[in-house]
């Protein structure tokens, strides 16, 4: 078992930056790939960005890249999503997600594919 809490949200403008944090507890934190979903009000859960269990591969959804930056302190059990540049349609509970593997380099970026989440952060953007 993996208990996943998320950090960080709150209430920002349009053009400002959030920090989100997710602190693992449980099993070893470092061999589980970690990704951050987003869903929306009215609107399907969706993908934000993935990191592998070694930290070294990174995907990230179109809509974020080049704004946002994941990373993980696997000696901190604790995964960072730093945003910048942030929109009003960035707007949405964020979620953090584990799931194990056996890979260094693998990461998940379908939901499903995840089966530790936490209780989600609040982010809002004005404009």
């Amino acid at each position: 078992q993996v208990q996943l809490v998320e950090s960080g949200g709150g209430l920002v403008q349009a053009g400002g930056s959030l920090r989100l944090s997710c602190a693992a507890s449980g099993r070893t934190f470092s061999r589980y790939a970690m990704g951050w979903f987003r869903q929306a009000p009215g609107k399907e859960r969706e993908f934000v960005a993935a990191i592998s269990w070694s930290g070294g591969s990174t995907y990230y959804a179109d809509s974020v890249k080049g704004r946002f930056t994941i990373s993980r302190d696997n000696a901190k059990n604790t995964m960072y999503l730093q945003m910048n540049s942030l929109k009003p349609e960035d707007t949405a509970v964020y979620y953090c997600a584990a799931a194990g593997t056996y890979h260094t380099s693998i990461y998940y970026t379908q939901a499903y594919e995840y089966t530790y989440w936490g209780q989600g952060s609040q982010v809002t953007v004005s404009s």
